[in-house]
């Protein structure tokens, strides 16, 4: 089996993803199923975040892994996934660009979930729950672009081996914890766009 590193990491393996074009969202702002789609999308994201926080506690608590500053110096050894969301953020924000960076780092975070999981198993039913959220919010927000005519940026799904294992099991359980902060920044972002989605 894959080692925890290689599950952490696999996502830093893929190219970077090109931003879509600009493109404005005509007519959509106020359409009643595209406001339904965002009030759903907020909800489910504050849930997301609601699992992320209470897994980051269970790291704390079980690994005393609890406080960022102190844990930079290992940090920078690590290779830890993350999802670029500048299209979400003012003044680059774009709708359509915004939208496809929420849907493909939800798809990062799910699959870097894992090595947390084998980390974890005595909780393995909330870091499961964690991933089928994430997949499933990613899956709506695809199914929506996919209803707005907006186009989709496919890669291939990463192959094992590409990036060394750690040496240790703490910077395993580092990874971990830098994962899940990277993952509540992520939402916290996410959150504030779609607010943003939903006042235009």
């Amino acid at each position: 089996a894959a080692s925890p590193l290689l599950l952490l990491s696999l996502a830093l393996a893929a190219p970077l993803w090109p931003a879509l074009r600009a493109a404005p969202l005509p007519g959509v702002s106020g359409d009643h199923d595209f406001q339904l789609f965002l009030r759903k999308s907020l909800e489910f994201s504050r849930k997301i975040k609601g699992d992320v926080t209470a897994l980051q506690d269970v790291v704390c608590d079980t690994f005393q892994l609890c406080h960022e500053e102190e844990l930079w110096l290992v940090r920078r050894h690590l290779d830890v996934p993350s999802a670029p969301l500048e299209r979400c953020q003012r003044p680059s924000f774009e709708a359509d660009a915004c939208l496809e960076q929420l849907r493909r780092g939800l798809q990062t975070f799910e699959r870097s979930l894992r090595s947390v999981r084998e980390l974890l198993p005595a909780h393995a039913d909330l870091v499961e729950r964690l991933q089928l959220d994430a997949a499933n919010l990613s899956s709506n927000i695809q199914q929506q672009m996919e209803e707005l005519g907006l186009a989709l940026v496919t890669f291939p799904t990463e192959g094992p081996g590409v990036l060394p294992a750690v040496s240790s099991r703490f910077q395993q359980q580092v990874g971990s914890f830098f994962l899940l902060r990277n993952f509540q920044r992520f939402l916290e972002t996410a959150l504030r766009a779609l607010r943003h989605l939903a006042r235009r």
